[in-house]
């Protein structure tokens, strides 16, 4: 297999070992940038002869970490002290940051490798970038975490760090053929993070396999090192619950396929209905983002309102109309579902659910829609996104695993069980 081929784990391992150097990989993904990205357009930032000054003193000096000679990839939203920090605006166009982000940080000191930064929607809301589907150029990527997931899916990095407010991980994931990781809320410090919805904003992983996701999160956590073993067939529940009904047929299928291929596996699968209060979630969720994202652009609002696009200025003046009384009860809604997720999940290890409403639809004008993650980002509880395969069109489709905040390790190690139990299905599917 040729380096663009190669999972983080495996690079890591081979580093190592001594049978890969650290500037072999750089200079094989810099070149893959180079033949892919002019059409991708994953890219914000990106200096190829920096990158190969850092990956020779990484090959010349000790192992830092677990992380040693991986190249990754880092959103644009997130503070890098060698690379400028636009956040997808013109208003901080060619921006340069004293610091790296917390996240950003912990992976370097632990030998990571920074290939670039990639290109986000306009503050990780939704005024798209120019980053297409690897997939299929006139197809949408995903967002906000547009250029991560298109990075990893076109064999340009192996990991890329990306962030989620409603579906930015998850829903970018899917559509680009990926496994996306959104870890519990406030689990991957966000310092050095561009804040938009203060309650709901968390840092998380795009990467070629759940294996790879275990093996940086503790790093950018600052956790001891994850196993994902699983001790005996997961417990999975299959949610067919709202947003259910606006799910496209190929996006329910794959979650039925995959359910079916889960329990011939050895999984124990049964239906799980959540409680009705969850049907309002969705509301509660987008009533705390725009109270949020009101208040959290204020400056950008007063100073650069017409540098902004109409999309997030009227998103920003919904929040700045939304009445506290109306944001203090949506709290503390999100707040009695979360206590109460356990006990609808019924004793399961996940919930099985869509990664996407389906396939990336067609056009970049938009990112699709956040709906089909946004529940879970309120509830901040860990989403593994998991590719399955293509639909009609040939582009990718996935599914989601969830479960309650906290549970981070074990639904890893649930989404690794269900990974190798669903290669068969990938793998006919390719």
């Amino acid at each position: 297999m040729s380096i663009t081929g190669l999972d983080a784990v495996t690079i890591a391992a081979r580093i190592a070992q001594g049978s890969l150097r650290a500037a072999d990989v750089a200079g094989a993904l810099l070149d893959q940038v180079a033949a892919r990205d002019p059409v991708v357009r994953a890219f914000a930032a990106i200096d190829p002869d920096a990158v190969l000054r850092a990956a020779r003193a990484l090959d010349a000096g000790p192992r830092r970490g677990a992380l040693h000679g991986v190249p990754i990839a880092v959103k644009d939203v997130l503070d890098t002290a060698d690379l400028p920090t636009a956040m997808g605006s013109a208003i901080f166009a060619g921006h340069q940051p004293r610091a790296d982000a917390a996240c950003v940080a912990l992976a370097r000191a632990a030998g990571a490798l920074v290939l670039g930064k990639t290109v986000t929607a306009e503050f990780a809301y939704v005024e798209p970038g120019p980053t297409t589907n690897p997939h299929h150029p006139g197809h949408t990527p995903g967002g906000s975490s547009s250029g991560s997931a298109a990075a990893v899916a076109a064999g340009m990095v192996p990991i890329a760090i990306g962030t989620q407010t409603g579906g930015s991980v998850l829903r970018p994931a899917a559509f680009c053929g990926v496994v996306g990781f959104k870890p519990s809320f406030g689990l991957i410090h966000r310092g050095g993070l561009k804040l938009m919805a203060e309650s709901l904003d968390t840092i998380g992983l795009f990467a070629r396999g759940v294996a790879d996701v275990a093996l940086a999160l503790p790093v950018l956590a600052g956790l001891p090192a994850l196993a994902t073993a699983m001790p005996r067939p997961p417990r999975i529940g299959v949610c067919r619950v709202h947003p259910w009904a606006l799910a496209a047929p190929e996006a329910r299928a794959v979650v039925e396929e995959a359910a079916a291929r889960l329990a011939e596996a050895g999984a124990e699968v049964q239906a799980v209905t959540l409680p009705p209060a969850f049907d309002a979630l969705l509301e509660v969720r987008r009533t705390i983002n725009d109270f949020e994202i009101g208040r959290a652009l204020a400056w950008e609002y007063h100073a650069e309102r017409p540098r902004l696009s109409p999309r997030l200025a009227a998103a920003i003046e919904a929040g700045r109309a939304t009445p506290f009384a109306d944001y203090a009860a949506a709290q503390a809604a999100a707040t009695a579902a979360r206590a109460a997720f356990p006990a609808a999940m019924a004793g399961c290890d996940a919930l099985l659910v869509p990664g996407a409403q389906g396939e990336a639809p067609a056009g970049l004008a938009s990112t699709g829609d956040s709906r089909f993650q946004g529940l879970w980002t309120l509830l901040h509880g860990p989403s593994l996104g998991l590719p399955v395969r293509r639909g009609p069109p040939g582009l990718p489709l996935g599914i989601q695993l969830v479960a309650p905040a906290g549970r981070d390790a074990a639904l890893l190690a649930c989404g690794a069980w269900a990974e190798a139990a669903l290669q068969p299905l990938s793998a006919a599917s390719r």
